[in-house]
């Protein structure tokens, strides 16, 4: 049967024939929903007419399309038009195995970069239960860039005679004369098993990888004779050439998992297929093209047929080498290569793959300046500024476009320009992510904690107190994976088009990125296990749930892409908190950091001693509480905990340490635990007197609200109105300075009066009431950082100080400013990140 061009099988339009198999005809076709142009098989009446067979037909095919793998041909459609029954699916630009094996053996090198993505695409149907049962070279499609396209998933079934037929066989017949062709083909890769009729699983399938390695290592079938009976008798009884004599220019591991492939015995063949292609993938990335069986093998191969015994023995003793070189490389693999892409100093935003896979786009805030984005090469050491405005980087696109975040005077906006250039076109407003789809240039949008896919329709929302973000696409378009946000812990997430989500590992702290691995199918992110501080790891996750650590280093390992052939583009962060002061009487700032970050909690009324916070890798799982002067001495542990607040007298500290208040002393004495049952507390503060604090706190169900408690006993007290903030209390202990749910300043007196809202307050965080009390001091943590004076009387603004950070490379944020009543002494932290960008090969 043959269909015109022309002609239209449901949305789908025949441009041209591709080709013929023994499942029905291939044609190029244009489908006209989506613009795009894929194949179409159209199946043989035969098939089309035989309703039973047509519904297990249908059943594999629903089945292979689940699969979601690069390495297997992704199916579109099944459809039925006009009683042609046919399958839409992707249209692969390139060979098959079998026209490439009509040129001969393909060298090692070749040879392998199949291989791995043959075993792995198999790995992954494997995993879900789908055996191929007609693996041959014939369903082996390679792109003209190299990559691999396993197909006609489930369609063996279909070949197969019904169980009602004859003896109840499961072996494919070989007896039609008009198949010949075609029979032989299978009949050349079927396992011994298969042949004999017994029942099959994915160790079969092993059998046919092992034939068509044998094959593209020789340029010849492993179990070629004159006709299917004798080919079948050859692979249920007979072992081919080996491959040291056969093809002595392959690496002689290679030699090893080919014979264990061809195990007559699907007990001797490898237990999972996964591990079979983790060796072709790690013989490929690792091992030199040089190991291969030596020179006396290749004597061998041209001793005279009389002397056929000496070539089994030498051939025998490479096997034998084989398999001790496999042993060995297994014990000693090649750790990855990491190759540095920036030099500069400074902090990195977002980073990603162009089309090409060798360009690399990211952004980067060199020595302070604005961020910018620039583009590299992978084999280069030369970064060229795109010319754009400060911009940092979300996504490209297949066909070359860069969703890029502009911070204009009324917020940010997401924008797009091509990466050739041009005008950038305003897309969206807020702060937003997106990702765009690998069919093209549509986008999914993360915004106001929801997915929306296409812009504009929700696709997922998580609900009261969660958020999605960070949305990327898989490689076949199917699935968004995403990080999901509730308070301080993450989950990775995926949901479908239809909406359906699910949540595959939970309970992160810190989860940075992520980005789909093509080779695996896994979502790798870079997150940190709660309360481990300091630590930001790579991770893995499959689809299934499974979890594991992919690589762990002494900086924050936060991952950017992946590449199709598994390069990682991998950012490498310090981050760090540093502290800096302004003793009392000195001259200039001292650096008051202790040990990896640092935060300034509170100073001293007189300015000599500071409380500071210490969270990073240094304590581990650990917060402490450390008290150092100012004078630059040795810091002194106080315990483990939040720090807070100083005492008055400088005696205690109040803390948090889990959802307990603590107070613990600077000196000799026992701590305390202050009772607080079920409240959530923030900010705490010491009243004048040092006999009560006050704070912050949110009971569950309830906004947060400003609470008092003595130090002496007895349960906190609500004070003031819902949703008042307390940042500072005056020196009289009349006033709480801060802020209402609308974030206007003011003052709430405590005796019960209403809050007197301040009229022309300056933004900024209130940090204390002056000596005097007739004033405020207030903090812009921005670069470079600023304290004010806000006057109550007047309502007028002056600048107190300014603070010069000397280094500007790297600076992220002001996290805290903590002064003396007279504003002469100060302390404040900021926080800077370092990055540096890699492109890694050979992690896994």
């Amino acid at each position: 049967m043959s269909i015109p061009a022309g002609t239209r099988l449901g949305p789908y339009e025949i441009l041209s024939a591709l080709g013929a198999g023994g499942m029905g005809e291939v044609y190029r076709a244009r489908d006209t929903r989506l613009g795009r142009e894929v194949a179409v098989k159209v199946l043989p009446p035969s098939v089309s007419a035989d309703a039973d067979r047509l519904r297990r037909f249908e059943k594999e095919a629903q089945s292979a399309s689940s699969l979601n793998h690069p390495n297997v041909i992704t199916v579109f459609d099944i459809g039925e038009s006009n009683g042609t029954s046919y399958i839409a699916m992707e249209l692969v630009d390139g060979r098959t195995l079998r026209e490439i094996l009509a040129e001969g053996a393909l060298p090692p090198k070749r040879l392998l970069g199949i291989a791995a993505q043959l075993a792995d695409g198999l790995a992954r149907a494997h995993g879900a239960g789908i055996v191929h049962r007609d693996l041959k070279p014939e369903n082996v499609m390679v792109r003209k860039d190299g990559f691999v396209k396993i197909l006609d998933f489930g369609l063996a079934k279909l070949t197969q005679p019904d169980a009602t037929q004859t003896n109840q066989s499961h072996s494919p017949t070989v007896t039609v004369a008009t198949e010949a062709g075609v029979i032989m083909g299978t009949v050349g890769y079927m396992s011994p098993e298969q042949a004999l009729g017994k029942p099959l699983d994915f160790r079969s399938d092993q059998f046919a990888v092992g034939s068509i390695l044998y094959e593209m290592a020789t340029g010849r079938r492993a179990f070629a004779r004159p006709s299917a009976p004798e080919t079948l008798a050859a692979i249920i009884r007979e072992e081919p050439e080996p491959l040291p004599i056969a093809a002595p220019a392959i690496p002689t591991p290679l030699a090893w998992f080919t014979e264990r492939c061809l195990a007559k015995d699907p007990e001797e063949r490898y237990a999972s297929t996964r591990d079979l292609a983790r060796d072709l993938a790690r013989l490929r990335d690792g091992l030199s093209e040089s190991s291969t069986s030596g020179g006396a093998v290749s004597a061998a191969s041209d001793a005279p047929r009389s002397r056929r015994w000496l070539r089994w023995v030498l051939a025998a003793a490479a096997v034998t080498a084989a398999v001790a070189a496999a042993a060995m490389w297994r014990r000693v693999e090649e750790p990855p290569v990491f190759r540095a892409l920036t030099f500069r100093r400074g902090s990195m935003g977002g980073a990603r793959f162009g089309p090409d896979q060798e360009t690399v786009i990211y952004a980067a805030s060199w020595q302070g300046n604005p961020s910018q984005l620039y583009t590299t090469r992978t084999d280069s050491t030369e970064s060229t500024a795109l010319q754009l405005p400060s911009a940092d980087l979300l996504a490209i696109s297949t066909t070359g476009k860069m969703a890029v975040r502009f911070q204009r005077e009324t917020g940010p906006v997401v924008a797009e320009v091509s990466i050739a250039g041009g005008t950038p076109r305003d897309l969206l407003e807020g702060d937003v992510q997106v990702d765009y789809s690998p069919a093209g240039d549509a986008m999914v949008v993360a915004r106001d904690g929801k997915l929306e896919y296409p812009a504009g329709k929700v696709l997922y929302d998580p609900g009261p107190g969660k958020e999605a973000r960070d949305p990327r696409f898989s490689p076949d378009g199917r699935s968004i994976a995403f990080i999901e946000q509730s308070g301080t812990r993450a989950s990775i997430d995926v949901v479908d088009l239809a909406g359906k989500a699910r949540t595959l590992s939970e309970g992160w702290e810190t989860t940075t990125s992520l980005a789909w691995n093509p080779r695996t199918s896994e979502i790798w992110f870079s997150a940190r296990e709660f309360a481990s501080f300091g630590v930001v790891n790579l991770q893995a996750v499959s689809l299934s749930g499974r979890h594991r650590v992919v690589a762990r280093g002494p900086l924050l390992l936060l991952v950017q892409d992946i590449a199709r052939d598994g390069r990682v583009l991998l950012r490498a962060d310090d981050w760090t908190e540093t502290t800096m002061g302004l003793a009392p009487g000195a001259a200039k700032e001292s650096d008051l950091t202790w040990l990896d970050d640092t935060l300034a909690a509170d100073l001293s009324a007189d300015g000599q001693l500071v409380l500071l916070h210490e969270g990073g890798v240094a304590e581990g799982a650990n917060e402490a509480v450390y008290l150092r002067k100012t004078d630059g001495s040795r810091a002194v542990r106080l315990g483990d905990g939040h720090p807070q607040a100083l005492s008055p007298d400088g005696k205690w500290a109040v803390i948090r340490r889990g959802k307990d208040l603590v107070l613990l002393p600077t000196g000799a004495g026992e701590s305390r635990i202050l009772a607080t049952p079920g409240l959530e507390v923030g900010i705490i503060r010491w009243f004048p007197d040092g006999k009560k604090i006050y704070f912050n706190a949110a009971s569950p169900g309830k906004p947060t609200r400003l609470y008092e408690q003595d130090v002496a006993g007895g349960a906190p007290r609500p004070i003031g109105p819902v949703g008042f903030v307390g940042r500072a209390i005056s020196p009289d202990g009349k006033f709480i300075a801060g802020r209402n749910g609308d974030r206007k300043a003011g003052l709430l007196p405590l005796d019960g009066s209403d809050v007197r809202i301040l009229a022309g307050a300056p933004e900024g965080r209130i940090l204390r009431f002056d000596s005097a009390g007739t004033g405020l001091f207030v903090g812009l943590l921005q670069f470079p950082p600023k304290i004010n004076r806000y006057d109550i009387a007047t309502g007028r603004t002056e600048t107190w100080r300014e603070l010069a950070i000397a280094d500007p490379a790297g600076l992220k944020a002001v996290n805290n400013i903590v002064l003396t009543p007279d504003g002469k002494s100060y302390a404040y932290t900021f926080w800077r990140a370092l990055g540096r960008l890699y492109v890694v090969r050979g992690l896994k």
